[in-house]
């Protein structure tokens, strides 16, 4: 095995790692997409992007249309709720972590990986709930409102 492939083999692991904790994260809150679907995609965005990233953008291009594809699949709709849409945000930045690793950035990786888990936990740290928009809501109007706008027509029916 070339040092080159040792590279090659170090920023995968990386990808993979980073990925396993969201997958982790999110599997923990109760998601569809758990630990070993992020895994999968943390590491095969890696591995492409450091093979092939440089000598072909557009299989960095082909990774994130994908995962547009999978992350349609992650978002249920029941009725006027949407579930999932988080985890199909996460599974994008994770992609994107991946490219990052894969081109040889692994602290920067490392870095937008602890902050994007920051955001995810934060309504779940004590410390840092204050940070969470949910808890001043109560205090300010919704924009939605249940009586349709007196610019448009009412609904049919």
């Amino acid at each position: 095995m070339s040092h080159a492939d040792v590279l090659l083999a170090e920023r995968v692991a990386v990808g993979f790692a980073v990925a396993f904790v969201f997958g982790f994260e999110r599997q923990l809150r109760g998601s569809i997409a758990g630990d070993r679907t992020f895994a999968l995609v943390g590491a095969a965005a890696t591995a492409v992007t450091a093979v092939a990233g440089k000598s072909s953008p557009q299989a960095v291009a082909g990774i994130m249309t994908g995962l547009g594809f999978i992350g349609a699949g992650v978002v249920l709709h029941q009725g006027a709720l949407v579930k999932g849409l988080t985890t199909a945000a996460t599974m994008f930045a994770v992609a994107g972590i991946g490219i990052v690793i894969g081109y040889g950035h692994l602290l920067l990786g490392v870095l937008v990986a602890a902050a994007l888990l920051l955001v995810l936990e934060i309504q779940h740290t004590p410390v840092l709930r204050f940070l969470d928009a949910m808890n001043y809501t109560d205090r300010f109007d919704n924009d939605r409102s249940e009586s349709p706008t007196p610019d448009l027509p009412p609904p049919p029916g």
